[in-house]
């Protein structure tokens, strides 16, 4: 047993906290983070830690991490199928590689492999096409027979009981988990380490703009002077474009998720049906890690439903038939703010000073880490970092979509 934790037991003072917490608000900072998620802890993390901007308030209108950070299912990828999508997730997965040692705070992140099924001949020709745009820039990406898969999860019935047979797969190494809300907590512990103040309960109420640029926040604790705001609150993104007169093709589609009872340790890998509308790992804690595609309907709202729990374990059936028995233990929704072409809107916008982190859809935890680094950049240069240029908000006047669907549209 480990020295400090025997230390802990005999001692009743409470540890130290991880960040501290501001009594009041000053009377303006250089910048204004909209949302104390991933996203947000990150992009102050490094604009305090690689460009030395530390007047910055992240305010989040919850407890950090209580968005979308907490409600997904942590995969960590970047077998996307555009050139810029590959790219992009490729820097934030080796970002996240090293997160443990720059954070020193262990996040579990755990490197597992990821299969993406191919049940018809059509998705195996996309995993063919994924794994040739993968393989150019470098990324560990291949498809596999039905005999790799068996050998990598024997538990996985490749038949699925007569229904929709898996033809192979795209299997992706560098695939993993990591725990959400260590990488909240320790982004957010680095960016407090290094002056930013942290905000919670705080909730924006208003943007204030004067001839075309940002000149301040209203909250519900008072008003703030700036001239620089980030809004980073996926599923809230209309509420706040709406602020500052902004319009995006963002919709908002609830997105569930469910963990069964913990078990001992049998799924060694991500596996991900793209047919099936199912996504599964298997979690430290022995839990079973669930989800599967969005809600059909647009709606505000973090409520979780039967209907998603029984569709969902219809088709995990298909793949482990054994898991008749498994409890399912909690279930939950985020709010996924959808784009037409499955890629996020990041950077500037026609608003000076605004900057819009947003359109995260089902692929926003992966990432945490690029997005942060990224947009820190893009404030503290005034100019879109080249990896975000192509998901500008401007691509949708200049029909210049990215078309990421065919790697996106299943939420994982």
């Amino acid at each position: 047993m480990p020295l400090r934790l025997v230390k802990n037991a005999f001692d009743s003072r409470p540890g130290p906290r991880f960040f501290t917490q501001p009594e009041r608000l000053k009377d303006s900072y250089d910048v204004v983070i909209i949302g104390g998620g991933g996203h947000g802890l990150a992009c102050a993390y490094y604009l305090a830690k690689e460009h030395g901007i530390t007047n910055v308030a992240v305010l989040e209108q919850g407890y950090i991490g209580g968005g979308n950070t907490g409600r997904n299912t942590t995969i960590v990828r970047s077998n996307y199928l555009t050139p810029e999508g590959v790219k992009f997730y490729d820097k934030s997965v080796q970002l996240f590689q090293d997160l443990a040692n720059d954070f020193d705070l262990n996040i579990f992140y755990s490197q597992r492999g990821h299969f993406t099924l191919a049940h018809t001949d059509s998705a195996l020709r996309t995993m063919r096409w994924r794994a040739e745009v993968n393989k150019h820039y470098g990324i560990e990406s291949e498809v596999v027979d039905r005999e790799d898969i068996a050998g990598a999860c024997p538990e996985l019935d490749l038949d699925c009981g007569g229904h929709l047979p898996v033809l192979g797969a795209l299997y992706h190494a560098p695939g993993a988990v990591v725990r959400h809300d260590a990488v909240a907590w320790g982004y957010g512990r680095g960016a407090d380490q290094r002056g930013v103040e942290i905000h919670q309960k705080t909730r924006v109420t208003g943007i204030n703009v004067s001839g075309g640029r940002v000149t301040g926040v209203e909250t519900d604790r008072g008003s703030i002077k700036t001239g620089t705001v980030i809004s980073m609150v996926a599923g809230s993104t209309p509420r706040v474009t709406n602020m500052v007169g902004l319009t995006t093709p963002i919709v908002i589609h609830p997105l569930q998720a469910c963990v069964t009872e913990p078990m001992k340790p049998w799924l060694d890998t991500i596996i991900v049906s793209a047919s099936l509308h199912v996504y599964v790992s298997q979690s430290s804690r022995g839990e079973l890690v669930m989800g599967a595609s969005l809600d059909p309907a647009e709606l505000h709202s973090t409520r979780s439903t039967l209907d998603f729990t029984e569709g969902l374990m219809d088709y995990l059936l298909d793949l482990f038939p054994f898991l008749g028995q498994a409890r399912v233990m909690r279930q939950w929704a985020g709010m996924a703010d959808m784009t037409p072409d499955f890629a996020p809107i990041m950077g500037t916008t026609p608003i000076e000073g605004f900057y819009l982190d947003a359109g995260w859809g089902t692929w926003g935890f992966k990432a945490t880490p690029v997005s942060g680094m990224t947009m820190a950049s893009t404030v503290a240069n005034g100019r879109n970092h080249d990896l975000i240029e192509p998901f500008n908000l401007s691509r949708f006047e200049r029909f210049a979509l990215v078309g990421e669907r065919g790697a996106a549209s299943v939420g994982h």
